[in-house]
């Protein structure tokens, strides 16, 4: 059986563990059958996953379009999550580039019509920014794009996907009120969000969304300096040069911490389990394109959280580290 939290304000109940849809639109993700990851997603959907994150710009939309097409065939309604792409398509925002050249109010909306096609809906369940600089805060024109697209009937709630290792840029955004959701990288090796932007949710009533809570792969253990990946796949930039050591050193120390306190699970469960034992996150979206992994990560959510002495070990090995830059 799998819990469920309220996200936010909402007054939504959704599932603990979430489907992260990147991997599913291909392009950036390699190495899977289509065919695999989408029943890979029926699976999810059949054993009591409700929420599923997608963006119109995993591979141009197909994505979405994807997981239109598989909620049609099984009849499921899920809460689907998207995101506007920054229109100069550059991930994560950079310092001194405006708001007119990330997302100007005409491309906001006009994005937003693209994903209701792309999903076949009336209305958004929950529309994101995909990038965020904090610089924009004084600008009237994305807050009116949430406005107005809320009062067209077009998108239900909003939020924010926050640049990678910065969960304090948004922190102003958070104030605003027009803020529903923020969806942050949070894991065992990045567990940055627990200083400034989980209180403030808390104290906001703003519900999070846990992405990368593998750290790509890194905290599955299945990443060793021999591991290849497509050269034409994320994967293969986020593990060049020496990072595959680096992760393998890491991951190393903290199984071999794991063992000697005598837990008895995969290093992919607690990871997950660790994401789920802070009160401020609602769900964890791990990217799922295997059913055997739908299976194993939909579990997690009944052992439910980490106990405080597991938790401890997993504080000690907070890394900074940003292999995305």
């Amino acid at each position: 059986m799998i819990h469920r939290r309220t996200l936010g304000r909402t007054s939504w109940q959704i599932s603990e563990i979430g489907y992260g849809a990147w991997g599913l639109g291909g392009n950036q993700w390699r190495g899977h059958v289509e065919g695999d990851a989408l029943a890979a997603l029926k699976r999810a959907l059949e054993l009591g996953l409700n929420f599923v994150d997608t963006a119109l710009a995993y591979n141009e939309g197909h994505s979405e379009q994807l997981i239109a097409k598989t909620l049609k065939e099984t009849g499921a309604k899920p809460y689907v999550a998207t995101k506007v792409p920054p229109k100069n398509r550059i991930w994560p925002a950079q310092p001194g580039i405006g708001l007119d050249d990330v997302f100007p109010y005409d491309y906001v909306v006009e994005s937003t019509e693209t994903s209701l096609k792309n999903l076949g809906v009336e209305t958004l369940d929950l529309q994101q920014f995909h990038v965020w600089n904090p610089e924009w805060i004084g600008r009237d024109e994305w807050k009116k794009a949430i406005e107005d697209l809320k009062k067209a009937g077009k998108v239900r709630f909003w939020g924010i996907s926050i640049n990678d290792h910065q969960p304090d840029s948004a922190l102003e955004a958070c104030r605003t009120g027009l803020i529903d959701t923020v969806q942050v990288i949070y894991n065992v090796f990045d567990q940055s969000p627990e200083k400034n932007l989980f209180p403030l949710c808390q104290e906001l009533n703003i519900g999070v969304l846990a992405r990368v809570p593998l750290d790509e792969g890194a905290l599955t253990g299945a990443i060793t300096p021999e591991s290849e990946f497509d050269p034409a796949e994320f994967r293969a930039w986020y593990f060049r040069g020496n990072h595959k050591q680096l992760v393998y050193d890491k991951v190393n120390l903290l199984v071999a911490d794991l063992k000697s306190a005598g837990v008895d699970e995969t290093l992919a469960e607690t990871a997950l389990r660790f994401c789920i034992s802070h009160p401020a996150v609602t769900t964890v979206i791990p990217g799922m394109r295997k059913i055997r992994n739908v299976e194993q990560n939909m579990a997690v959510s009944e052992k439910g959280v980490l106990p405080a002495p597991v938790l401890e070990i997993l504080r000690r090995h907070a890394w900074e580290k940003n292999f995305y830059s």
